[in-house]
C-alpha cells in the first residue's frame, strides 16, 4: 500500500477514522485511510476499463480528516515520548545500588571533583614566593605580612641556596618545615640568582594558576627577572631590604610597602661569622 502523497511503502496502523484503518506515512508522515477496494481489485478495475469508467486513486484512498493533529505535533511528541523513556530508563540504571557503588561511579565522581578543584583554582588564582635565601631572612611574621600585601592567597613557596654552605645553618629545616621547597645550588656567585631567573621565567608552566609573584632578594640582577614576570601578565612584588626594614615595591603600580620590625634581616656570609668570633 502506498502513501497517497510521497508513494512510499512503509507506513503503519495510526488508529481508526470512521470504522476504517487509518495509516501514517514513515517517510512523509502523511495520514491516509485504507483504499475503499483491495489493491488487487482496484488494479482489475483500472485494467479492465476503457478510460471512460477510470476510478481516481484521491476519491478512493484520501479522506480529509477534520480532526488530524499537525503532523509537526505527532513529530514532536513521538519524539518527546521516546526522550521520557530514555531518560527513566538512564535514571532508573544511575540511581541502582549496584551503580552508585561501582567502580566506574568511583571514577566518575573522583574526575568531576578534580574538574571542579582545577576550575576553582583557575577562577581564584594563587600568589607564589620566590626567595634568595643566601640573600635574604624571612622569619615566619614578615612571611605573613608579605601574604598580606597580596590579593590572592599565598600558596607556593620556592628557597634557593647552596644548602651545604655553614652560613646558612639550619635555615632549610626552618624552612622545610615551614613549607618551602628548598632549590639547592653549586657554590659561586649569583648562582641562587641565576637558578631563581631561570626557574621563574617558566613559572607559568608548572603553576598555571600562578597570579602574583614575590621576588625577595636584594640582587640588583632580580631586576630581569622582574620585567619579565611583568611582561607575562603578573603581579610582582620586589621584597628587599634597605636597614632594617624590607620594602615591597609593586612593580606593575610603583607602589612602595615597608615592613618596619627588625626580625628580616640579611644572612651574614661565612666569612662575616668568621670575623666576629676572631673579634
Amino acid at each position: 500500500m502506498k502513501c497517497p502523497r510521497c508513494e512510499s511503502t512503509l507506513s503503519r496502523k495510526n488508529g481508526r477514522r470512521n470504522d476504517k484503518q487509518n495509516y501514517l506515512c514513515k517517510n512523509c508522515g502523511k495520514q491516509f485511510l485504507e483504499p475503499a477496494f483491495p489493491r488487487s481489485l482496484e488494479d482489475e478495475l483500472l485494467a479492465n476499463s476503457n478510460g471512460n469508467t477510470k476510478v481516481s486513486m484521491s476519491e478512493t484512498t484520501e479522506v480529509p480528516l477534520v480532526k488530524d493533529l499537525p503532523e509537526e505535533k505527532i513529530t514532536e511528541n513521538s519524539f518527546g515520548s521516546f526522550s521520557l523513556t530514555l531518560a527513566e530508563e538512564l535514571l532508573q540504571t544511575i540511581l541502582s545500588p549496584d551503580w552508585l557503588e561501582s567502580a566506574a561511579f568511583s571514577q566518575f565522581i573522583q574526575k568531576f571533583q578534580q574538574q571542579t578543584e582545577i576550575k576553582h583554582q583557575l577562577e581564584t588564582g594563587m600568589s607564589l614566593l620566590l626567595l634568595d635565601a643566601e640573600n635574604l631572612k624571612l622569619d615566619v611574621n614578615s612571611e605573613l605580612f608579605l601574604a598580606s600585601v597580596c590579593k590572592y592567597p599565598l600558596q607556593v613557596k620556592i628557597a634557593f641556596a647552596n644548602w651545604r654552605n655553614p652560613s646558612i645553618g639550619k635555615q632549610d629545616i626552618e624552612l622545610y618545615n615551614r613549607g618551602y621547597q628548598l632549590v639547592h645550588v653549586p657554590g659561586g656567585k649569583d648562582s641562587a640568582d641565576a637558578k631563581m631567573i631561570a626557574l621563574g621565567a617558566c613559572v607559568l608552566r608548572s603553576y598555571p594558576t600562578v597570579k602574583e609573584i614575590l621576588v625577595c632578594s636584594g640582587d640588583g640582577i632580580l631586576n630581569h627577572l622582574c620585567n619579565e614576570l611583568q611582561n607575562q601578565g603578573l603581579i610582582v612584588y620586589w621584597v628587599r631590604r634597605q636597614g632594617q626594614n624590607l620594602q615591597i615595591e609593586n612593580r606593575n603600580t610603583g607602589n612602595l610597602t615597608h615592613y618596619s620590625l627588625p626580625m628580616a634581616t640579611e644572612v651574614p656570609s661565612f666569612e662575616e661569622v668568621v670575623d666576629k668570633i676572631q673579634d
